[in-house]
């Protein structure tokens, strides 16, 4: 499985290929989807290009999207969407959605993980507990009572260092040990992308890839979409994998 991470907490200013709206984020996905992407991760945004947990704007992302594509298509909780908020109303926002995606990400470290998790499966939306390196992330999961019930995990490696990442990577799959027997989804950030996307094909890991987690290709060279990411991605992961 690749998943693609069509935009993060990006915005305008790191290049016009980074999709902000509904549209163009349905556009990207459709790309990417088509490059081989067989899951979506987006970060509905406002349209001042901040992150949202507004009911109507998830609404008009997921259903741009699931227009243009036939894969599940999940959405952000991060605490960062809605910084004035505290827990409770950052949950209520979610309770609102009228438009419910297929799955939604949890970061395990923040403030009212527990109970975001628990609203999204009440819901019937499908969990993907964020578990950060250099966070208590890994430990709190392993203590939730909700860890047998998520879709999976995503196990993100912060480390944006080429020559470190893989490490960092290897020691918080060390920590996450069984992971209440969930299905792992390991990915990098900046620097650490494509040598953490190598590791997970060399281990048989699902991954992502995707102008969230990198603006550049494996050679260096600046992203012009998601989906030339995306058909990057599968390359260096297949080969990842035929690798000894």
């Amino acid at each position: 499985m690749v998943q693609v991470c069509l935009n993060g907490p990006r915005g305008a200013a790191d290049g016009a290929m980074v999709p902000l709206t509904p549209q163009a984020m349905a556009d990207s996905a459709a790309e990417a989807v088509a490059a081989g992407a067989t899951d979506v991760h987006v970060h509905p945004k406002t349209p001042c290009g901040q992150d949202t947990l507004s009911p109507r704007v998830i609404a008009a992302t997921v259903e741009a999207i699931r227009a243009r594509v036939s894969v599940p298509v999940g959405v952000t909780t991060g605490a960062w969407a809605e910084p004035d908020l505290d827990p409770a109303a950052r949950m209520a926002r979610v309770r609102g959605w009228t438009v419910l995606p297929d799955h939604a990400s949890v970061n395990w470290h923040e403030p009212g993980a527990e109970q975001m998790a628990a609203a999204l499966i009440d819901l019937g939306v499908d969990v993907e507990a964020g578990i950060w390196s250099g966070t208590d992330g890994a430990a709190r999961f392993a203590d939730s009572p909700l860890g047998p019930k998520v879709l999976r995990v995503l196990a993100e490696v912060t480390d944006p260092a080429p020559d470190t990442a893989e490490d960092t990577a290897r020691a918080l799959l060390a920590d996450l040990g069984s992971a209440h027997g969930r299905p792992l989804l390991l990915h990098g950030q900046d620097g650490g992308a494509w040598p953490v996307l190598r590791l997970a094909g060399r281990l048989g890991l699902a991954t992502r890839v995707g102008l969230e987690d990198t603006l550049v290709l494996p050679d260096g060279e600046r992203a012009l979409s998601n989906a030339e990411l995306v058909a990057d991605g599968l390359d260096q992961y297949g080969w990842a994998q035929r690798s000894p």
